[in-house]
């Protein structure tokens, strides 16, 4: 990863650094997401030559140009078809994800990264902090560099934890951005473009959603990248692999119910739906890899605790591809991942049958065995005995348990043949080969054993060995997603602090104004903290004269940016420049400026005069600070009594909100109904 050094903060302090990413490295899984792309682009323009020959057919009437029109619309069709059978063998392409010395275990089904094109954020930027800012966007090019780079490093995110903390920073910098320069009311022109991961339909929109979804998307798609790239053959492996499909689940859990009226077919509800179920379930095979990584004891009740198991990953895996095989999700999903999953399915069913088998014919019952124990752990093994058989009679008979346990191994043999010849069906599948040897491995196994207690008089045994019931330990939850774990800097933190400083808020540009004191006193009271606010003002002071009022906001003293200053360090400054301060201040325009609490106070004799109580809390602590080396002008009304008359009520007070002394506002503010794409 290549780390770049942000500028110093305005204040002046080192904000440390950010991951830019890295160039995309020359390896199977990044030409994979090359060759994705390229085929995004050809689907890309065969779709805009179909949209143009329907335009051109509903708008002829000429025979002839109809036919040549409809010829060129069945070529389109045909190309279209083919790039996406294309794209679908790419989306199976499951080797290139697995880890090198995955031989002995199915592959897991990865997701592939959505792809976009570059977004040029310059211009619109650029106009928007001149005329929402008035500042000059030009000051700003190096965090607009900064943030296309960035940008540009998500679309390339390495397969480790680094490669997601990249995506999660560009996520909470996209909170930043969307607070900065999408007001709700303003379509700024920014047109974001993100392919479809499973169709390759391209989706763009104005809507700085879709970013955010489609890299929440990609946050889980490498997620189950990590996952399958773990060594399933280490107990470690095994359990950093669990954690990685749990976290995707929870990443598209988070999407699933953050997002709505998403546009494209990857990010819809019930696809999301499936694809959460489909991680769960590859995460409960981890588990059950995991189970019988060192081997499985050749006990009775440790058999039927497998075999339970084994059945209950064929049961998920069903309920899987009966996800899949809903409208839309099929018309959408690769046909290779339903088949998958199918297979896995018919694979640990049989798996299930098989450990029966051996906990029938290898474990007769002696005189040493925990009867009961074992009588109990064949009564939960089936929803209901085999007709005419019960628990106690199977275990005593041994015929009978040798028929039943052969019963089970012949069911076992079906559902492996069944899983091979579905595997084979598919054209993806079936250039798969360490799922071919797999397969074929365990069907070979559940053969030997079967030849092994064959018998001329077998046509005889009409019994039939019912399913497995499936049971588990294992809690298929997903994980909640910690995208605020990653800390990252406003990269457009210059503009201000985000609580004031907002594309909701608008500001007028700022006004110079020169101050100068009159008796020891610059007239006006300041408080709160970033940036500092005027909250009393002698209508008489020069600087009242000058133009400030009550409400600005003082954002530079002497050509020095304040708006990250508390108050203390603002009046340290005006102190420090004696007699001779100019200043810059803004009001927010089209609402009045808070104001805290002011009250009026009669002295019996005397004339009125004004009391402002201007309170800011930070730290449970009350700041406010008066512009004035000498004391305040408040007690101006003790000293002239005719200036005192001169003021006849009270300034304006509106019940706004003070912005609070935060340096950045969560991004995750912006995660409501706001966030909806329509």
């Amino acid at each position: 990863m290549t780390d770049t050094i942000l500028p110093m903060d305005p204040k002046g302090k080192d904000q440390g650094y950010f991951r830019k990413g890295k160039a995309i490295a020359q390896t199977g899984r990044s030409k994979l997401q090359n060759q994705r792309a390229g085929l995004n682009n050809q689907i890309l323009k065969a779709m805009r030559m179909r949209a143009g020959a329907e335009n051109l057919l509903r708008a002829t009437t000429n025979n002839r140009v109809r036919e040549q029109v409809l010829l060129e619309l069945s070529f389109v069709n045909s190309n279209l078809q083919l790039l996406k059978e294309e794209l679908e063998g790419l989306n199976i392409s499951v080797e290139v994800y697995q880890h090198n010395e995955q031989n002995s275990n199915i592959p897991l089904i990865p997701l592939g990264l959505k792809e976009t094109k570059d977004v040029d954020f310059t211009t619109a930027f650029k106009d928007f902090i001149l005329e929402h800012y008035s500042e000059d966007g030009s000051d700003y090019e190096n965090e607009l560099a900064d943030l296309m780079d960035l940008r540009q490093a998500c679309r390339t995110p390495t397969r480790d934890d680094a490669g997601v903390d990249l995506l999660v920073g560009y996520f909470q910098q996209l909170g930043f951005i969307e607070n900065r320069f999408f007001p709700p009311s303003r379509n700024m022109g920014v047109i974001f473009t993100w392919y479809d991961s499973f169709t390759g339909v391209p989706v763009s929109q104005p809507n700085i959603s879709l970013e955010k979804a489609s890299i929440v998307f990609n946050i889980a798609a490498l997620y189950t990248q990590i996952g399958t790239r773990c060594n399933r053959q280490t107990k470690d492996g095994l359990e950093n692999a669990i954690s990685a499909f749990k976290r995707a689940a929870g990443v598209l859990s988070y999407l699933k119910e953050t997002f709505t009226h998403t546009p494209s077919y990857d990010l819809s509800p019930a696809m999301l739906g499936a694809l959460i179920k489909l991680l769960l379930a590859e995460a409960h095979e981890c588990y059950f890899e995991k189970m019988i990584l060192s081997g499985i004891q050749n006990e009775f009740c440790t058999l039927a605790k497998v075999a339970h198991e084994s059945a209950k990953v064929s049961q998920v895996h069903s309920q899987v591809f009966n996800a899949m095989i809903q409208a839309p999700i099929k018309e959408n999903v690769p046909y290779s991942w339903s088949v998958m999953v199918q297979v896995k399915a018919e694979h640990y069913k049989a798996l299930a049958q098989y450990f029966v088998s051996i906990m029938l014919i290898d474990h007769q019952l002696n005189l040493t065995d925990d009867e009961d124990k074992q009588e109990k752990c064949l009564s939960q093994l089936y929803d209901s005995m085999p007709e005419g058989l019960t628990a106690q009679t199977i275990l005593k008979d041994r015929l009978q348990r040798t028929q039943l346990g052969k019963a089970h191994l012949a069911k076992a043999i079906a559902s492996h043949e069944e899983a091979i010849r579905l595997s084979n069906l598919c054209s993806k599948l079936r250039n798969i080969d360490v799922l071919q040897e797999v397969l074929c491995a365990f069907n070979k196994r559940s053969q030997l054993k079967f030849s092994q207690h064959q018998r001329t008089d077998d046509f005889l045994n009409l019994l039939t060995a019912p399913d497995i019931v499936g049971k588990t330990e294992y809690k298929a939850e997903s994980i909640p997603p910690q995208l605020s774990r990653v800390k990252v800097v406003d990269i457009f933190q210059r503009l201000g602090p985000l609580s004031a400083f907002s594309a909701k808020q608008r500001w007028s540009a700022p006004r110079k104004i020169h101050l100068t004191t009159e008796d020891g006193d610059l007239g006006f009271v300041l408080r709160g903290d970033c940036p500092v606010q005027v909250t009393a003002i002698d209508p008489l002071c020069p600087a009242a004269r000058e133009g400030l009022k009550e409400g600005d906001y003082i954002v530079s003293v002497n050509g020095k940016d304040c708006k990250w200053r508390s108050v203390n360090e603002v009046m340290g400054m005006i102190n420090a420049a004696n007699a001779d301060v100019d200043v810059q201040a803004v009001s927010l325009q089209e609402s009045t400026s808070s104001i805290h609490n002011k009250s009026a106070t009669y002295y019996a004799g005397m004339q009125k005069t004004y009391s402002m109580i201007c309170l800011s809390m930070d730290d449970d602590k009350a700041k406010t600070q008066k512009a004035t080396k000498k004391p305040s002008f408040l007690s101006w009304g003790f000293k002239n009594r005719q200036k005192a008359a001169s003021t006849l009520c009270l300034p304006t007070a509106t019940a706004g909100k003070t912005p609070t002394n935060q340096l950045f506002l969560s991004p995750y503010n912006t995660l409501g109904s706001e966030s909806a794409m329509y």
